[in-house]
């Protein structure tokens, strides 16, 4: 079993989400992670300023959203058992997917974080989910933007131009391409189709 405690050991955290994300990382050998982190802080706290969302809320989002990635991903289901994370048949095929769900574990244990709608965002960054809020759509569109490959994402140009429509339609961007992929896919959330449905019947009708 991983133990929550035993992760944080060798770090006093200061209550400071930035320097303390920052330097939990690095201490387990994740410095492209955290720089990843704080592109996503940084760019969703610029969308929460454009589109009215608290500004503080997104980026500590962004700081926390990978922070799981310290549990390696033969160990995610067994951690998400552990820590009582309900799991669906998708991220059983596919642990990588139930990263969110520990981040969101993490962050109220390590971090303390207690505000659900920083937990929500976290928890579902990487495939949005039916009824989003609007710090949850920031939170997404800000790690698709600031994504952590090589490169330009290939849908990067027409979620920056949706960005002048809306939040909904910078989301709908990155649903719909996971959409349109789906076949090539190990598996497609069911989140990420509930966002995908939910965003499609919003906009499109």
């Amino acid at each position: 079993m991983i133990d929550l405690t035993q992760l944080k050991s060798g770090l006093t955290l200061t209550g400071d989400i930035a320097a303390d994300a920052t330097a939990f990382l690095q201490l387990h050998d994740f410095p492209k992670t955290a720089a990843h982190v704080g592109d996503v802080a940084r760019e969703a706290g610029k969308l929460a300023l454009r589109y009215g969302a608290d500004v503080q809320d997104a980026q500590a989002a962004g700081w926390l959203h990978d922070i799981s990635v310290v549990i390696p991903n033969h160990e995610r289901i067994a951690a998400a058992q552990a820590w009582e994370v309900p799991i669906l048949p998708a991220e059983q095929t596919f642990p990588m997917i139930i990263h969110q769900k520990l981040s969101v574990v993490m962050a109220r244990a390590l971090f303390g974080v207690q505000d659900e709608a920083i937990l929500s965002a976290i928890g579902c960054h990487t495939t949005l989910k039916r009824d989003a809020s609007v710090l949850d759509k920031i939170v997404y569109v800000a790690d698709k933007i600031a994504w952590d490959q090589p490169g330009t994402p290939p849908y990067y140009e027409d979620i920056i131009a949706a960005l002048d429509q809306s939040i909904d339609h910078a989301a709908f961007v990155y649903a719909r391409y996971l959409w349109e992929m789906r076949d090539q896919l190990r598996v497609l959330h069911p989140w990420a189709q509930d966002a995908y449905e939910d965003l499609y019947r919003h906009l499109v009708g």
